[in-house]
Parts: structure tokens; sequence; C-alpha cells
């Protein structure tokens, strides 16, 4: 899978990627900060809802508990309802207090009334099965003559109960007639009248038996799983799969011993749907936003690169050397100013160029002067001696001729040289031709040869006669007359030269060896550097400087093997001649440096 590469692609398409990416973003951040926000706001509205529903339950229950505290505190003052009691007669104390507790309450409760031993003596109303607790009695005496509340668990059932005691004018002071005791059922259906009056909040009531009363049908105390702790007695649970704060409160005995708690929970369902909602509505938001961006700034950008593509365009141009062509300048700001300054450079860059060509035609023509002074050296060499041995020595007839034919040859020579460097004066160049490699190098022998046995060196060439390659054919011989004539040099008490070839993938590598001493380590580093002459007392240092140029200009190389047995190994690359190239074909204004 290939990797996504930014900068390959337009730059239109990269403004509109980090458009897109900076959106992103911004929006997520945004909407991060918003949801938190808004859920901070929703969750702390839901634990106030909790906490005022657990003070509207404490509100309800007080007012409950204290009218009916109120109506068996009225029944326990009344004269007659006292003297009842003083009977202990079941159906006289019913007859008496039964019509009046009918009269003041209206809630629904058990109304008993106890000896002082806790046993019942009557039932006034309510579940007759709550026959009383002795116990219950034993445990508030200490409390009274005041009224003593609290919750009881009676037979897996909760209620809230109230103990008014009664007491009578005895010899010894006060005596205790008779306790009043009014109990609440703490059942399903005063938690749900709790939900009602509580705007929604569920209540548990739970004991150590487990879930005694609960707004939740069929609520068990496992069903509740505690998640997370908030701040006091505030936690967040897990009902049923579903998410809820949950608020506790003590339930307390008439002892003020822990009993068990009252649960106040609110369903967190409609925060997280309206969280939900928010970030549903974020999203599209987002959306709508993306993709009025996106159109927004790729019509915005599109207009604003237009500058951009055509300076691309110039910029394509100026690699195609059209150094004319113009960027048209539309605005005054920092584009505008850059069309200014890239046309102005294509104009430094033409006038640079036209300089460059000037003086290069000025150098090339100074090269050629440099070579041609360096190569009439050799042919006027020969012309001098062949005149000082006509002149002063005894001569043949033959030797005369071949001397004369030695004159005429260099003057020949000198001839082509100057004919070169004017037709470089007037731009005009080389033709190619088509020639046979041994040629060119027999050429180079026959006019050293007379050198050649001078120093008693031995020319051998190792060349078939049906290598061909397409070169200027008098500059490639004056490279190999350059190279034979610097080996005769290095072996000035004889040796020899050998010219051999090897073919490689269309190319011919040309091999001069010769037995002289070899490089020495100094002449290494600027061996090919120009007016660089080791060796040599009258050199200009520029021969093989020039045959390398014109090796360079045939599309080859000229080079040297360091490493060798003995002597020097100098080594040229040329490309074969096809079979099917015609035998000439013009190079234009190539360059003609001697060797």
């Amino acid at each position: 899978m290939k990797r996504f590469r930014f900068q390959t692609h337009s730059l239109l398409w990269r403004i509109l990627l980090s458009t897109f990416v900076a959106l992103t973003a911004a929006f997520a951040l945004t909407g991060w900060l918003l949801q938190k926000h808004a859920t901070t706001i929703s969750q702390t509205s839901l634990e106030e809802e909790v906490r005022t529903s657990l003070q509207a339950y404490e509100s309800f229950w007080k007012l409950r508990v204290a009218n009916m505290a109120e109506a068996s505190r009225i029944m326990s003052s009344m004269s007659d309802v006292r003297a009842a009691f003083m009977t202990r007669d079941q159906a006289t104390i019913r007859d008496t207090a039964g019509q009046l507790w009918t009269h003041i309450s209206k809630q629904y409760a058990s109304f008993l009334v106890l000896d002082p031993a806790g046993e019942m003596i009557a039932s006034l109303g309510g579940r007759p099965e709550f026959t009383g607790n002795p116990a219950l009695v034993q445990k508030a005496f200490s409390r009274f003559p005041d009224q003593v509340s609290g919750y009881v668990a009676q037979r897996s059932r909760l209620y809230y109960v109230v103990l008014t005691p009664v007491y009578v004018q005895a010899q010894h002071g006060q005596e205790l007639l008779n306790v009043l005791l009014i109990a609440f059922d703490i059942n399903d259906s005063l938690a749900l009248e709790l939900k009602k009056s509580t705007n929604g909040s569920d209540f548990v009531f739970v004991s150590s038996s487990g879930v005694m009363a609960s707004s939740l049908p069929g609520l068990k105390l496992a069903d509740i799983r505690f998640s997370k702790d908030l701040s006091g007695s505030l936690k967040r649970v897990k009902i049923r799969g579903k998410d809820y704060l949950l608020l506790t409160t003590d339930l307390r005995d008439t002892s003020g011993h822990l009993i068990g708690e009252l649960y106040v929970i609110r369903c967190l369902a409609a925060l997280q749907a309206s969280v939900s909602d928010l970030r549903r509505s974020i999203a599209l938001f987002w959306i709508g936003a993306v993709m009025i961006a996106f159109a927004l700034t790729y019509v915005l950008f599109r207009r604003a690169l237009s500058p951009v593509k055509a300076l691309d365009r110039a910029a394509a141009e100026v690699t195609q050397r059209n150094y004319d062509y113009r960027v048209p300048v539309e605005t005054g700001d920092e584009l505008g100013r850059l069309a200014i300054t890239f046309n102005q450079m294509c104009d430094s860059i033409r006038a640079a160029r036209q300089d460059l060509i000037r003086q290069e035609q000025i150098a090339t023509i100074g090269r050629l002067s440099s070579s041609i002074v360096h190569d009439l050296r050799n042919p006027l060499a020969a012309i001098y001696g062949g005149a000082e041995m006509l002149v002063d020595a005894d001569l043949s007839d033959e030797q005369r001729h071949r001397l004369a034919m030695s004159i005429y040859s260099s003057s020949r020579r000198i001839q082509e040289l100057l004919q070169d460097l004017l037709d470089v004066s007037r731009g005009k160049g080389k033709a190619l031709e088509r020639c046979a490699l041994a040629d060119i190098v027999r050429a180079a022998q026959e006019q050293l040869s007379s050198r050649a046995v001078l120093h008693s060196v031995e020319i051998n060439i190792d060349i078939p006669q049906d290598i061909e390659v397409i070169v200027s054919r008098d500059r490639l011989e004056r490279v190999f007359i350059n190279l034979i004539d610097n080996a005769i040099d290095a072996m000035p008490s004889g040796g020899s030269v050998r010219i051999s070839e090897r073919e490689e993938s269309g190319q011919v590598v040309v091999l001069v060896e010769d037995t002289g001493p070899g490089l020495s380590d100094e002449a290494w580093q600027n061996l090919f550097h120009p007016f660089a002459s080791y060796g040599k007392k009258n050199g200009l240092g520029l021969g093989l400087a020039l045959s390398r140029q014109v090796l360079l200009d045939h599309g080859g190389d000229l080079w040297v093997e360091k490493k060798v047995d003995a002597g020097a190994r100098f080594l040229m690359r040329l490309s074969l001649a096809p079979r099917s190239t015609p035998l000439s074909q013009s190079s234009g204004a190539s360059l003609p440096a001697t060797a």
C-alpha cells in the first residue's frame, strides 16, 4: 500500500486538506468542551434535583408524622378518652376514640392502644397484623414522657412509628396509663406517592433484609451496582443496565440505631439522550461547516493561486530555455511583486546567457589557440630540423626527398591547425566522419615515426580494421599523437608503445601502454588539469587536458590506470559506429579543440 505523501499533491489540495484538519481539530475541541460543559451543567442540575427530592421527602414525611403525632397528643389529653383507656375495655376504647381518630386522621396508618408493658389493648385502624412490640415500648420508656418516633422492621415489613405516652395522676405522682402507637406502613404505594410528589425521583427503602419498598417495580438489592462515588453521599450507580444518580439518607429506629437506608435515585437517561443529541447536532454542524468551508476555500484559493499557476507555467518555460516568456502582473500584492521579480529574473538570465555565450566564444578561441600553439610545436620542430639538415648536412637525393616530404607534411599540418582556428572564430564546426579506428592510429604513428626511430621506441598497433567510430578525424588523431608523443618523451633510452582495444557493450575501449618509468605520485593529482606539466622541460601542460576534452565532446572519456606492473596505461572510451550508419553526418558547431 502506497503511503500518502502530502508534498506530492497540488497546493490547492494541500490547503483544502489543511483546512479540513484545522476545522476538524477546532470542532472536536469545541464539541468536547461544549459537551463537557453541558454534561457538567446537566449532571449538576440532576444532583440538585436529587437533593431537592430528598428535602421534599423529609418535608412530606415530617408533615405527615407531625399531623399524626398531634392527633395522638390531642386524644391522650381528652378526659373521656383517658377514662375509656382506664377501663382497658377494647369495645369502650374503640367507641370512644375510634370515631375521633376517623375524623382526625385521613392518612393510611395503624393506630394501637398499648398497656405499659407493650401489650395491645385495642386497635383503632390500620393493619390488624401490627399487634405491637413489647420490646419497642421498653426501648422507648427511657425517653418518656416525650413522644418517640422512628423506623421499625416488623414481620419483614418496614414501618415508621410514633409512640405517645398517656399518664394519670397517682398517689406517688404521674403513672403511665397507656401508650398510643401510630405506625405508617412503608410500602411500594408510599414510594410511588413520594415519586409523584417529587417530579420523577425514585425512592428505595433498604434494610438488612433487602429492599423493603421501592417505586421501581421488582427491584432487588443485587440489581444496584455502585460504580462511582461523587460528592458527599451522592453516588453513581447502574440499575438494570441504566445509569442513575443515587443519594442516601439513614433510617434509624426509636433508639437512634441505624436499621437501613433510603435511596433517592434519578435516572440519567434523559441526560445521556440530551448529550447524544448535542453530539449529533455538533457533528451535523461540523459536516455543514466543513462543506461550506471547502467550497469557499476552493473558490477563494483557486482564484488566489492563479498567479502561482502562472508562475509555475513560466518556470516550466524557463526550464525549456524560453527566457522571453513573461508572467502577467494582475495584482499589487506579494504575488504581483513576485511576478515582477520573476520577469526581471528572466531578463537577467537572458542578458547573462548572452554574456556567457560571448565569453564562451572568447574562451573557446583562447583554448583553441592554446591547443594550436601546443600542436604547432611538433610540425615546426620537424620543419626546423629538416631545414637545418638540408643546410648543414651532405645528404643523398633520397634523404633530401624524405626531408622535403616531412617539411611539406608539417606545413600542411600547420595550415590545418590555422584553418581550425579560423573556422571556430567564424562559428563553424568540424563534420563527424565514420572512420576506421586503426587508420586514425596509423596516421598518428606515421607523424611520429621519425621521433620514434630517433629515440629507439617501437610502436605496435593491435586494432582490427573493421572497428569503426563516428568522430572528428583530425581531433581524435591529435589525441593519439599527444599520447604517443608523451610516451616517447618518457622513454629517452628506448622502449615500446602498444595500442590495443577491447569491446564492451557497444563501445570500444582503447589502451595506450608504454614501458617507461610510469607516472609519479605528484602527477596523479592534477594529471588532466590545464597547464599541469610534469617531466617535460618545454611543455605547456595542455596536452592531456585537451585530449580528455575531445573524448568528452564525443561522448566518451579518457583516464589512466594507477596500478600497473610497469610504465603507464591510458584508456579511452568511444561509442562504436552502427553498421547501418552512413559514412558521414554533420555535428553542428562542435569544439575542435586539439590535443
